[in-house]
C-alpha cells in the first residue's frame, strides 16, 4: 500500500536546529523542496505544511526581505501551505526587549489533528524538536497513523523520539547536502 504523507515544519524550531550544527546556517539557504522529496517520495506527498513568523521589518529590515524571499520561494513548492503567525516584543529581566513567536505552535498543532480526523494521510513527518508536541503524536498514532521525526542531534526533547515510528538525524552532511544554491538555469 502507498502511503499518503503531509509534512509539519516548525519553522523556527528548523532554524535553531540548523544553526546549532553552524552558526552561519540559515533556513533561508536550506532547500526545503528537494529535501521533502528526498524523505518523503515526491509521489506520495500529500501536503507541505510549514510555521513560522515574519520578523518585522522595523525591527531589521535585511533579515526582513530575506525571509521574505524565502517565504515565497516555499510557497512555490508545489503543495506547500506556509502559516505565518506572530511577533510579540517582550522585556527581559534586564529590560532589554526581544521577540517572540506566537501561534506556530498551536497552528501547526490544529492542522495535523485535522488532517489525520480527515483521513488526509497515512503518515505525518514532523520536522521540529520541541517535548511540547508529545501529546499531539500520542493522538495521531491513537487513530493508527505512522509518525517520522526529522530532529537535529541536541536540539530534540526524548519524549518526541519515543513516540516515532521512524526516526531522521539532520545533521552537518544533510544541511551542506540541502544547502539551496538557486534555480538552475
Amino acid at each position: 500500500m502507498v502511503k499518503r504523507i503531509s509534512v509539519y515544519i516548525d519553522g523556527a524550531n528548523f532554524y535553531g536546529g540548523l544553526t546549532s550544527i553552524n552558526k552561519r546556517f540559515t533556513d533561508t539557504k536550506f532547500d526545503f523542496e528537494n529535501y521533502i522529496n528526498y524523505i518523503s517520495g515526491k509521489d506520495n506527498l500529500v501536503r507541505i505544511n510549514y510555521y513560522n513568523a515574519l520578523v518585522k521589518k522595523k525591527i531589521n529590515e535585511k533579515i526582513w526581505r530575506k525571509q521574505n524571499d524565502f517565504f515565497d520561494r516555499l510557497r512555490k513548492i508545489p503543495k506547500c501551505k506556509v502559516t505565518l503567525c506572530t511577533r510579540k516584543s517582550r522585556l527581559n529581566i534586564l529590560g532589554e526587549e526581544y521577540h517572540t513567536i506566537k501561534g506556530d505552535d498551536i497552528s501547526l498543532a490544529l492542522d495535523m489533528i485535522e488532517d489525520c480526523y480527515n483521513n488526509k494521510f497515512d503518515k505525518a513527518i514532523f520536522i521540529s524538536g520541541d517535548g511540547d508536541f508529545a501529546d499531539l503524536l500520542n493522538r495521531i498514532k491513537k487513530k493508527g497513523k505512522e509518525i517520522e521525526i526529522c530532529y537535529f542531534e541536541g536540539c530534540i526533547a526524548g519524549v518526541l523520539l519515543k513516540k516515532a515510528d521512524s526516526k531522521r538525524l539532520i545533521n552537518k552532511k544533510t544541511a551542506n547536502r540541502f544547502f539551496w544554491r538557486g534555480k538552475k538555469k
